[in-house]
């Protein structure tokens, strides 16, 4: 009587099912073979996991950097830019649209769009919509276009902007380091070997670098354009 342990598979994972063997003619190498097989094939999966989840990580973290683009751009430098509109959502045939698929929006002057509608029919719906909008500005109809002229920023309220947009980098940097976290729990979870594992973190730790600099440029750029009178 021989003790023979067999190897299956179930789920992507492995399972080890000790058997009682009775014939004495059992062949070895094939049992081992048997084996190796499916540790090979179950490392390569525990591979592949890993590299998708460094994949999803990386983008979440674009992710992060989009949001925080998109809440810089609500806040006003005091010169005029077409994205300050792109929540701006206008009734069409009773269908929210985006005032971007209705009008052309130009910049004539620094401080100064211009939006021009493809359908003239729909220029009191854009005049109405960017109202209710509450983004700051007062649109002016002269029944072709609307002209929003954007006010200038005072010393103060420069400086007021600076701070929050600090704060949104910050709260941009916090969410990176929860994506990380939650990157290397995945990871952990997927009990490789330790020097598997611990390449895992580190190719994490590299993303989380590179988009905290990332988040540091844009932080420095939209200060310039804040404090460019």
């Amino acid at each position: 009587m021989k003790k023979i342990i067999y190897i299956s598979r179930n789920n992507k994972n492995l399972i080890i099912i000790e058997k009682i063997q009775l014939k004495n003619n059992i062949n070895i190498n094939k049992i081992i073979a048997f084996f190796l097989k499916y540790v090979t094939i179950y490392m390569y999966e525990k591979g592949e996991f890993m590299e998708t989840e460094i994949k999803n990580t990386e983008s979440k973290m674009k992710s992060t950097i989009t949001n925080l683009e998109q809440r810089f751009t609500n806040v006003r430098a005091g010169r005029a830019n077409p994205n300050m509109l792109d929540k701006v959502m206008v009734e069409y045939y009773g269908v929210p649209t985006p005032i971007k698929n209705l009008a052309n929006i130009s910049v004539p002057e620094a401080r100064q769009l211009m939006i021009k509608p493809f359908d003239r029919g729909i220029l009191g719906g854009i005049e109405k919509a960017i109202f209710e909008a509450n983004i700051g500005v007062t649109p002016n109809n002269n029944g072709e276009c609307i002209f929003i002229v954007i006010p200038p920023l005072t010393e103060d309220r420069r400086h007021e902007f600076v701070k929050q947009v600090r704060q949104m980098a910050e709260e941009a940097k916090i969410g990176l380091r929860n994506i990380r976290q939650e990157a290397n729990t995945h990871i952990k979870n997927l009990k490789l070997p330790e020097d598997e594992e611990k390449k895992g973190n580190e190719k994490v730790q590299d993303l989380i670098n590179e988009y905290n600099k990332i988040v540091e440029e844009k932080l420095k750029e939209k200060e310039q354009e804040l404090m460019t009178i």
